[in-house]
């Protein structure tokens, strides 16, 4: 196991990657570092699965008054 800076842990792996998407993801999130590209797509699976869970506990627990059916017309 390896200490951050911050005085996290991190534990070391090896995996096996494909390069395009590696690529093509650096590209997109400013990453510098296959590293740093794999963090931010972990940190981001993590915090859009709270998100996904958050929401689900509101789940009919929130009112709302709108026209479902135009909006759903005007989106066509």
């Amino acid at each position: 196991m390896c200490i951050n800076r911050d005085g996290t842990n991190m534990g070391r792996t090896n995996i096996v990657l494909d390069d395009g998407l590696v690529d093509r993801a650096m590209k997109i999130t400013g990453a510098k570092s296959k590293r740093e590209v794999v963090h931010l797509a972990l940190q981001r699976l993590v915090e859009q699965a709270d998100l996904f869970r958050a929401a689900a506990l509101l789940r009919g627990e929130l009112r709302w008054s709108g026209d479902l059916d135009g909006w759903r017309r005007s989106r066509s």
